[in-house]
């Protein structure tokens, strides 16, 4: 399948995003076939091009994470480099960012100022304790959620103190709802042509039914067909 007939051809993301839930999030639109445009930092980029394990002196993270992106830097400091940024926004379909809670709006690139240049955007926020809340001023990495959520102390060994899961399953799982999110609220702007996607989902789910209930599933050919009739 080439790029062209994925599920999210036409689509344009712009990623504001370091490390593990934001870059995640673009990385599944991406695999779907959306043009996703990462900004990074001009000093340096995405801290994940040196985090953990390298190779040839860049990290699998980053291997991981950054493919099928295009990537540009920019100082976000900067009022040319804001200006830049702002351009690409106004022409995006999806904004993702994992910024702290009230970063952008100090930067100038509030949800206000973009919502005005681009009325059809949709914005994903991926933080730790979300954008209101006691907590929303605290560092949100997947170890603290997870633990937070007592996922970290259901794994492991009863005699030993809990343990990591072997992947940054926090940071994964939100990606994967910001991800889902994203698409609902296309949805409810009306991007008709996430139609067949919502097909196949519905026949997947039929199909999950159905099995859970001793039943035979329903081929999904018809699903993959429909999507090939709309040139998707």
């Amino acid at each position: 399948m080439n790029a062209t007939q994925k599920p999210l051809a036409g689509l344009k993301v712009v990623e504001l995003g370091t490390l593990i839930a934001g870059p995640f999030c673009t990385r599944i639109m991406a695999e779907f076939g959306a043009e996703v445009i990462k900004v990074e930092a001009p000093d340096g980029g995405d801290p994940l091009r040196k985090w953990r394990k390298l190779y040839e002196g860049t990290s699998l993270w980053w291997y991981v994470q950054a493919r099928n992106k295009k990537s540009v830097t920019a100082n976000l400091k900067h009022p040319e480099g804001r200006e830049f940024v702002c351009r690409l926004i106004a022409e995006a379909d999806i904004l993702v960012e994992n910024f702290r809670p009230g970063v952008l709006d100090k930067l100038g690139l509030g949800w206000d100022l973009l919502k005005a240049d681009n009325p059809g955007l949709v914005m994903v926020r991926l933080s730790g304790f979300g954008q209101s809340g006691p907590y929303k001023e605290q560092p949100g990495f997947g170890a603290v959620g997870e633990s937070m959520g007592g996922l970290r102390y259901v794994t492991g060994f009863p005699d030993r103190p809990p343990v990591r899961t072997g992947i940054s399953i926090g940071d994964s799982i939100a990606a994967l709802w910001g991800a889902i999110g994203a698409l609902m609220a296309g949805l409810w702007l009306g991007w008709t042509w996430l139609d067949p996607l919502v097909a196949m989902a519905a026949s997947l789910l039929r199909n999950a039914l159905a099995i859970s209930a001793g039943l035979k599933p329903q081929s999904v050919l018809s699903a993959s067909a429909a999507c090939a009739s709309c040139g998707t």
